[in-house]
């Protein structure tokens, strides 16, 4: 069955689950934001081991369910867990549920994770809205033959990430007094985390936050003509090489959890004003 096929039976199914349910926001709920699933009102819950085609995620920390419900007094879709290259899907998989929302009637995508820091000023726990991103990883989501039906063969990624909703993001975090950036995204396969002289690497190349999602889904919504926002919590800091430190996924998980109610608000505060 050929992708597209794929997506439109999984939206289907979705759409009789839910009674057609349609919403304009989707929500990647990353490590940084998984406490979010819990704040949807009236949210309906399907297992994406319930959805046609749909992996499973492997990693702690991600539910893996698909929430419909209301935040902010609007529809929103969430995606309650993520799946990684690194955790052996391909690209195709990894990215197929933002194709699936796209389906669905969702134009526009609030994506979270949480990052390291090779920015001396950004520092664990704070907020980082990307603004742009690195792509190190080593397969690209929309190689092979392109479907126009889903977008076209070369998309330019020159706006890929909304500014009106980057400068949102940063008056709103002022006005809420949460520390906050912009920032330089670089995505890395893992699962390893990386060496000095990789975090020294992704420093001098003009990156600010090391992390191993985001990307594939950032280029196949913009791929779909979707808006894109993204927000990084700062899980551990990388740089200056100095003062590095072995980190756990453990301590990464608790600091995602600490800061997860700062993120919350801005994202609550994006989907009233933009939703």
């Amino acid at each position: 069955m050929e992708l597209y096929d794929q997506i439109q039976e999984a939206a289907a199914f979705l759409r009789t689950k839910t009674g057609g349910f349609e919403a304009l926001t989707g929500i990647i709920l990353g490590t940084g934001l998984s406490g979010l699933a819990d704040q949807l009102q009236n949210a309906q819950v399907i297992s994406y081991t319930d959805i046609p085609h749909f992996p499973s995620s492997t990693v702690e920390s991600h539910r893996g369910q698909m929430l419909f419900g209301t935040l902010s007094g609007k529809k929103v879709i969430a995606l309650a867990g993520r799946f990684h290259y690194y955790e052996g899907y391909s690209m195709k998989q990894v990215t197929f549920p933002v194709r699936v929302l796209k389906a669905l009637g969702v134009s526009q995508m609030i994506i979270s994770n949480v990052s390291g820091s090779v920015n001396a000023d950004m520092e664990a726990g704070d907020l980082v809205v990307v603004r742009d991103h690195i792509n190190l990883q080593p397969e690209n989501p929309l190689r092979g033959p392109n479907d126009e039906r889903l977008g076209p063969r070369f998309p330019d990624m020159l706006n890929t990430y909304n500014k009106d909703w980057i400068k949102f993001a940063l008056a709103f975090a002022e006005r809420q007094n949460i520390r906050i950036h912009e920032g330089v995204y670089v995505a890395l396969q893992g699962p390893n985390l990386e060496t000095p002289a990789e975090y020294e690497f992704m420093h001098r190349i003009g990156a600010d936050l090391v992390g191993m999602s985001t990307v594939p889904e950032v280029i196949v919504a913009r791929h779909a003509g979707m808006s894109v926002f993204v927000c990084s919590i700062v899980s551990n800091t990388c740089y200056p090489i100095d003062t590095l430190t072995e980190t756990t996924v453990e301590e990464v998980i608790a600091v995602g959890k600490k800061a997860t109610p700062k993120l919350e608000k801005l994202v609550e505060g994006l989907v009233a004003e933009f939703g």
